[in-house]
């Protein structure tokens, strides 16, 4: 017998019972579906079995931890019915990005992908979930695991593991199909209760609930801009033979890694000027307003596309939004009593309007300046007058919200949004999110500008992203451009700058799970020095070195 203590209570079990077997026990006490367990301090999942004395805890799927677990099981089950259905019609299936709340998947195969496909892929998923199949782990030698991968045609995974330190690798397996997962996994397909499956494009979108409501399925809504932006970077990776982070690997292992900085970097300039020359080819724009989430490169981004305009013989002014916030008195606070400085009423809209409209009427004004440490805005002798050919660069969150802007014709306005779309994968069924390429970003440039420890950027990151959810994604699609800022190279620079970090969160504390995960997530990449990376780049925004003020 083993001694299990939850929530202050001992209870006794047989030596060797299955987690899931308590989490059943406790799972009324809990209003989500229980996921994961904690013992002793480490995350286990629901098919491992009780060993010892221990502590347990519980994480569910409105947990983040949890609810990527469920996310990982549902798109194990997609592919396994992709197999069942199309068998050996499917060259790869390949987990590309998320649009919205749904994932968007490729089946590469001989035909194209139809409605009829889909329909029965979506049938085929239900079947198994109904059936709630065991998900199995095992853990091999990293040479046999090699060859199961072999023999199953999936070579991205075989070429992964050439890079892996460890002498072991742990296999999934469901009903016969082998699969390797960055991450924890459900028990059984029965626990994928929430899912639904539609054609999208050229492939299918995998709708699921998010974690602050895992058993609502929201109504998919296309976002074609922000997918046509995905597709193109998609796109660029492939030209460039680097699908996955084995494939950057290589270029690393071969010499090739300052090539594939100058070709990406020089895709990146292309694309900023095209933004450029559309600006000016509307003739009447005075107002480039650019938004995007937190670490984006905003500022590194509006620099470049400044010496872009200026050889269109253009003279652009960078104004910052943030001089026109209230005075600390006057700041909304949320809930728990905190400064809310990401929220509209945060901003002097009217006088920003006033000042604005003021400048396109070719009025001479006084710009603010915040003064963040008195909490008071500030006048300093910043005297602005547009002539001609000037025109005014705005970076501020709110920049796509036309409740900013209200005053200003739309003429006058061309709207930007940025964001580091990630499409790099670690392998065809491994994504990598955008937002752990945006945190892992944010941990670095907050310890060095800032000198924030990785826990205190973890700690926050989860409020940087309620307020990306309520001020910047639901105006993305009203940008008149998109712009990725995410380079195919980054993480493999940012690597050896995060890890020292992320290795100061120590086991106990509430971000530690998080560290562990990041971690793991960067030992795939080999590392690389900074020393060849252009001035200008947007990943010296974050590292350091850059010849822009950011």
């Amino acid at each position: 017998m083993v001694k299990v203590t939850i929530d202050g209570v001992t209870k006794e079990y047989p030596k060797g019972t299955v987690f899931e077997e308590i989490a059943g026990e406790y799972q009324p006490k809990f209003e989500d579906m229980i996921a994961l367990v904690i013992e002793n301090g480490k995350i286990r999942e629901l098919i491992k079995t009780a060993e010892k004395d221990s502590a347990l805890s519980f994480l569910t799927i409105r947990d983040n931890t949890g609810h990527k677990t469920y996310v990982r099981t549902a798109e194990m089950t997609l592919v396994k019915a992709v197999y069942d259905v199309l068998g050996e019609k499917v060259r790869k299936v390949k987990i590309e990005f998320t649009i919205g709340q749904g994932y968007y998947c490729k089946v590469d195969m001989d035909e194209k992908l139809g409605l009829k496909h889909v329909k029965q892929i979506g049938e085929r998923m239900r079947e198994l979930v109904e059936a709630d199949l065991p998900i199995t782990k095992k853990s091999y030698p990293i040479d046999d695991a090699m060859e199961i991968f072999k023999a199953h045609k999936m070579d991205d995974k075989v070429k992964l593991f050439r890079y892996r330190r460890g002498s072991f690798v742990n296999i999934y397996c469901l009903d016969g199909y082998y699969d390797y997962y960055y991450g924890f996994m459900l028990p059984s397909t029965g626990y994928v209760k929430y899912f639904d499956l539609q054609k999208y494009e050229s492939g299918l979108v995998l709708i699921l609930p998010e974690k602050e409501n895992p058993t609502v399925l929201e109504e998919f809504k296309p976002l074609p801009k922000l997918f046509h932006s995905m597709e193109i970077s998609s796109d660029w990776g492939e030209k460039l033979g680097v699908d996955t982070v084995s494939d950057l690997n290589d270029q690393i292992r071969k010499g090739r890694f300052n090539e594939l900085v100058l070709v990406q970097e020089a895709l990146q300039e292309r694309r900023i000027s095209e933004i450029a020359s559309e600006i000016v080819s509307r003739g009447k724009v005075k107002f480039v307003m650019i938004a995007g989430p937190s670490s984006s490169g905003k500022t590194s981004f509006s620099h470049r596309l400044s010496v872009q305009l200026r050889t269109h013989g253009l003279t652009p002014h960078p104004i910052g939004v943030d001089d026109y916030f209230v005075d600390r008195e006057k700041t909304p606070k949320q809930p728990n009593g905190d400064y809310d400085f990401e929220c509209l009423e945060a901003i002097d809209t009217k006088l920003f309007n006033d000042d604005m409209c003021a400048l396109l009427a070719g009025e001479r004004i006084e710009l603010p300046t915040f003064n963040f440490v008195t909490g008071k805005r500030e006048y300093k002798g910043d005297y602005k007058q547009l002539g001609p050919d000037d025109i005014l660069v705005i970076e501020g969150i709110h920049g796509l919200n036309d409740k900013m802007s209200y005053a200003l014709p739309a003429e006058s306005k061309y709207k930007i949004y940025i964001s580091a779309l990630t499409t790099l994968n670690i392998d065809e069924h491994n994504r990598i999110p955008t937002t752990d390429g945006r945190l892992l970003r944010r941990i670095v440039r907050d310890a060095r500008t800032r000198g924030a420890s990785a826990k205190r950027t973890i700690q926050m990151w989860p409020s940087v992203r309620r307020g990306e959810t309520e001020n910047i994604f639901p105006f993305q699609e009203s940008a008149d451009s998109m712009f990725n800022s995410a380079l195919i190279y980054e993480l493999a620079v940012l690597k050896q700058y995060a890890e020292p970090l992320l290795y100061n969160i120590v086991p106990g504390e509430p971000e530690y799970f998080e560290a562990v995960r990041l971690l793991k997530f960067l030992s795939y990449f080999l590392g690389v020095s900074t020393e060849e990376l252009p001035k200008n780049s947007i990943v010296r925004e974050f590292v350091g070195g850059s010849c822009f003020r950011v």
